[in-house]
């Protein structure tokens, strides 16, 4: 009896999106592990951005760093990857470089 907990960020996910993940993920674990789709729990929790966190910042603090707002996060949902206008590793990058400015000063 597969479980499996798929953990996304309250960004405005649609009811469809979310069932897409549902029906994809029971699919994918019948066809490569040959598990029964009815006995296959599929949960996703949705976080808010106040309470994820990427190297040592809110989300919603790099969002606010890269000017993206809710509503813009809502507008331009990805399509396959993580990246919302390509914040993701750009905020990363500026992150370190702050926290190395940091160390040397």
């Amino acid at each position: 009896m597969p479980y499996v907990n798929i953990k996304i960020t309250r960004e405005g996910v649609t009811t469809e999106q979310k069932a897409t993940l549902i029906r994809e993920t029971t699919a994918m674990l019948a066809r490569v592990l040959n598990k029964d789709p009815q006995t296959t729990h599929v949960v996703i929790d949705e976080i808010d951005t106040d309470n994820w966190d990427l190297a040592g910042e809110s989300m919603t603090h790099h969002r606010k760093l890269e000017g993206i707002t809710h509503k813009d996060a809502i507008g331009n949902q990805p399509r396959g990857n993580c990246n919302t206008k390509g914040y993701h590793h750009e905020s990363i990058r500026r992150t370190h470089e702050r926290n190395s400015l940091d160390r040397i000063s």
